[in-house]
């Protein structure tokens, strides 16, 4: 991890097309804005958490293991 002192109007730069702003810091409280191109997803670290549950959930039914799917026959098969 690289870490950085910066001030209210200073910058960084991730590669070649990513530029995070110090916009103000207050006790306590830091605002960035981070310019970059516009197909570059950039998400608050709690959202990207949901998101990932969220998509891990989705992937089976509550309740099934991924041992009973594998197991099952799938549909049309003759048992």
């Amino acid at each position: 991890m690289l870490i950085l002192t910066r001030r209210p109007g200073e910058a960084i730069r991730i590669g070649d097309n990513i530029r995070v702003v110090v916009l103000q810091s207050a006790p306590g409280k830091v605002r960035l804005g981070i310019e970059g191109p516009i197909d570059l997803r950039i998400l608050r670290e709690e959202l990207y958490a949901q998101i990932s549950q969220d998509n891990q959930a989705a992937v089976a039914p509550q309740g099934v293991s991924l041992a009973h799917w594998i197991s099952a026959p799938a549909d049309g098969d003759a048992t």
